[in-house]
């Protein structure tokens, strides 16, 4: 176990159950069909314990993980260790996958494979709340413009209510252990109370936007909102979307009950912050996720610098693939930048080496459109090129392909 588990489930979500976006002219969407067409389990998992979240998907957090544990502990060719991996083992092709807090005396081995200093950067949980504890005299179903269906729980803030609450997060007593010797913040990800110190309006043109919901009560547009999302089947537990931090757990309880509804908040687990590991990939990584200095050892997860659940799924797709490969003493399969998953890995192996920084998949790291269109309709050339790109790729490696089953 880590400090950033709870449970001893394979696959457990320690921070957000949102996989994020679900369309296809969204980069994180296009990146979960990819997955499909490749039999993942992860996707499989998520589809299959999906909970209501507008237009993004998420999954009940429990049953997801004991999906993902239930199939591999079942799998013939699996067999299970427990046991600490301070080092890696001599047998080859191998994958590291380690995963957010990796140990030290494994940390330390890949440092001297590597041969650089470890990078890393600190990531936060946002916490979870029971429904019951919730005052719904105050908070309100609704989504924003109405998109999809009212599945998320609003709290809205008045600007007396907002002041006053940016006040005191901004100021809340945080937790600073002794592995956190240097703040190093992953910006798609920051702690709520360090967006709160930027400024007055930060956190309301962000997580607290309130810009798109309609307040039942007033017919007017709040001037802040707290969303919450479903955080399993049953809808007993929420999450409180963007509220990720690093307070301390009494300063937690204490500044989020001034949130309207909240006032009686039953938190179930607290918002976590924990360090995650990433290497330098543009200097240590090929294409095929293989240790350029350490032939047959692949890496993959957020270890490489892929940020989000999705995108660290998605590189250990290609790491086992081209394991796969190179126990077949095959050629390399090389994933084309114009679909999701190669744009990704194109990224965190060609990235400037002196200023890394992890990554989540974005339109931003495909490879430009031939022809001028619309926002909107550029992301529906990307979607279906991707597409194309992948079934030509598929059709290339059958064989090696069909052995995932």
């Amino acid at each position: 176990m880590t400090p950033a588990h709870y449970t001893g489930y394979f696959g457990e979500l320690v921070c957000s159950n949102s996989l994020r976006a679900s369309s296809l002219t969204n980069a994180v969407g296009l990146l979960k069909e990819e997955m499909r067409r490749f039999n993942s389990l992860i996707m499989m998992a998520a589809d299959a314990t999906e909970v209501p979240a507008g237009g993004a998907l998420a999954v009940d957090r429990e049953e997801f993980a004991r999906y993902i544990t239930r199939s591999i502990k079942e799998h013939p060719l699996i067999q299970i260790i427990n046991d600490e991996a301070k080092g890696l083992p001599q047998e080859k092709p191998q994958i590291v996958a380690t995963g957010p807090l990796t140990s030290e005396s494994l940390s330390e081995t890949l440092e001297q494979i590597t041969g650089t200093g470890r990078l890393y950067f600190f990531d936060a949980a946002a916490p979870i709340v029971t429904y019951e504890s919730i005052d719904m005299n105050k908070a309100f179903f609704a989504s924003r413009y109405n998109k999809g269906g009212d599945d998320y729980l609003n709290c809205p803030m008045n600007e007396e209510e907002y002041n006053r609450f940016l006040n005191e997060l901004a100021g809340g007593e945080v937790y600073m252990g002794k592995a956190f010797d240097k703040e190093l913040f992953f910006e798609g990800c920051m702690p709520v109370e360090e967006l709160a110190r930027r400024g007055k309006d930060t956190i309301r043109y962000g997580p607290l936007k309130p810009v798109g919901i309609t307040c039942p009560r007033t017919g007017k547009q709040p001037y802040a909102v707290v969303q919450l999302r479903k955080d399993n089947k049953e809808g007993t537990l929420y999450n409180m979307v963007g509220f990720q931090t690093r307070l301390k757990h009494p300063e937690q309880k204490r500044i989020f009950r001034l949130i309207p509804g909240l006032e009686n908040a039953e938190f179930v687990r607290c918002g976590a912050m924990h360090r995650n590991t990433f290497i330098n990939a543009p200097t240590l990584l090929k294409p095929t996720l293989e240790l350029i200095r350490e032939e047959g050892v692949f890496m993959a997860g957020q270890i490489t610098g892929v940020e989000g659940y999705v995108e660290s799924t998605a590189s250990g797709i290609i790491a086992g693939l081209n394991a796969l490969c190179w126990l077949k003493n095959r050629n390399p399969l090389l994933f084309p930048p114009e679909m999701a998953m190669g744009a990704l890995i194109n990224y965190i192996t060609t990235a400037d080496p002196g200023n890394f920084q992890p990554m989540n998949v974005n339109f931003g790291l495909f490879p430009p459109l031939k022809e001028k269109a619309p926002k909107k309709k550029k992301r529906e050339l990307y979607a279906r090129r991707s597409l194309e790109k992948l079934a030509e790729f598929q059709s290339e490696y059958p064989d090696i392909l069909a052995l995932q089953e």
